[in-house]
């Protein structure tokens, strides 16, 4: 570790370097005797791994989600390439024992086959200026926040095997939630559909972006200081593109420069012993808007291509097989953007946004998470932590 990274490692207590953070135990190894219904508003991670305790338990439950999959932001690709392709969260940007916690498996030693995101060769490029960055950085950066990546897997796969194939069977799809009414003894939500549910209480677990966008409706309406600490939080537009090309040509990652936001290619093949050559690229930010504005995938396409054959003498365009994918999680209606990261935002901010509303209405997700993880950790663990509280809240 350098001392660089030494001068950090005491304030920045978060995702790898928040190991000790994590629970000796969740509430999966924990028993309950819950007599009343819960209704999970959302089948992303931390509405799946609430669900997964609310079945060992046996308690009557029902998980509306509004798309007609479950997983939310998670997704797999296994068509462009000769392995699978995480078209949705990427990074184990925890501890590999975390995997541990998230299953509910005792011991240190994991089971999935993991690659160490160790980068050997990154660049940067300004936009005339390609420019290879030294091995010292890269060195540092993985010393600093060490990250993984799934060998032959995703993160798909992962919550599917362990969390989803137990509680999907009560999972109800195209039930876009629209209004939560708490104002009484039972809590009701209606969905766009027009059906209407009861329930003691409730776990929503939708996307910051849904719960900025005020598509769910409140009754009573959340106080000023809840409605602000969800007004505060960073929930930036981005979307994800995967393309495959007849060689490689590029490095392990260029970072682009940005005034807001981020972008990024990379490697997706990057420490998987694959054939398949197929470059990722993230944008977040501000920066989307430029994208967006050329007005369909295909002309976002020739624009990531035009500025690859800058880079690299034309070798972008010579090299691409036309097969690409384009995730946009930004525009998506049901996500509304891309991530959270707690770390950015006000401690005081994130306590608010872990009250319930009066009891009855109780909210989980990656930006709720108390274990100061991040992505897909971050929220199952958010998932179990939540509903453990309203399980147990008089």
């Amino acid at each position: 570790m350098t001392s660089l990274s030494l001068i950090f490692s005491g304030c920045f207590k978060w995702a790898a370097r928040a190991e000790d953070k994590l629970p000796g135990e969740t509430a999966l190894h924990k028993s309950y005797d819950y007599k009343g219904k819960v209704i999970i508003v959302g089948a992303g991670a931390s509405g799946l791994a609430a669900a997964k305790v609310l079945e060992q338990n046996n308690i009557d439950y029902l998980i509306l989600e509004a798309s007609d999959r479950y997983g939310g932001r998670l997704k797999k690709d296994t068509t462009l390439a000769d392995f699978p392709i995480d078209i949705g969260a990427e990074w184990l940007h925890s501890a590999p024992i975390t995997l541990n916690k998230l299953k509910g498996k005792h011991g240190t030693e994991i089971d999935e086959e993991l690659i160490p995101y160790e980068l050997n060769e990154t660049a940067t490029w300004d936009g005339e200026v390609y420019q290879i960055n030294p091995d010292w950085q890269n060195d540092f950066m993985y010393g600093f926040m060490p990250e993984s990546k799934f060998t032959r897997s995703t993160w798909y796969d992962f919550v599917n095997e362990n969390i989803a194939q137990t509680v999907k069977h009560k999972i109800r799809f195209k039930s876009a939630v629209t209004a939560i009414d708490y104002s009484g003894n039972k809590v009701i939500v209606q969905t766009r559909n027009g059906e209407s549910y009861e329930s003691d209480r409730v776990l929503v677990t939708v996307s910051m972006g849904v719960l900025k966008s005020g598509m769910i409706k409140f009754m009573p309406e959340m106080n000023e200081e809840k409605r602000k600490a969800i007004e505060s939080i960073t929930f930036r537009s981005g979307f994800k593109v995967v393309m495959k090309f007849s060689e490689k040509f590029y490095p392990d990652a260029i970072s682009c420069k940005v005034e807001n936001g981020e972008e990024v290619f990379y490697d997706i093949a990057f420490g998987k012993k694959a054939e398949a050559n197929v470059l990722g690229f993230l944008c977040v930010g501000d920066e989307t808007e430029k994208y967006y504005d050329l007005g369909s995938e295909q002309e976002i396409i020739s624009r990531l291509l035009e500025e690859l054959d800058k880079m690299f003498a034309g070798k972008a365009s010579a090299a691409y097989t036309g097969d690409y994918i384009f995730e946009n999680w930004g525009q998506h209606e049901f996500t509304l953007g891309t991530w959270t990261q707690a770390i950015e935002e006000k401690r005081a901010q994130l306590k608010v946004l872990n009250q319930s509303l009066d009891d009855k209405v109780y909210f989980a997700g990656e930006i709720n998470d108390t274990y100061q993880q991040m992505g897909v950790p971050g929220a199952i663990l958010s998932g179990y932590h939540t509903v453990n509280r309203l399980l147990t809240a008089d």
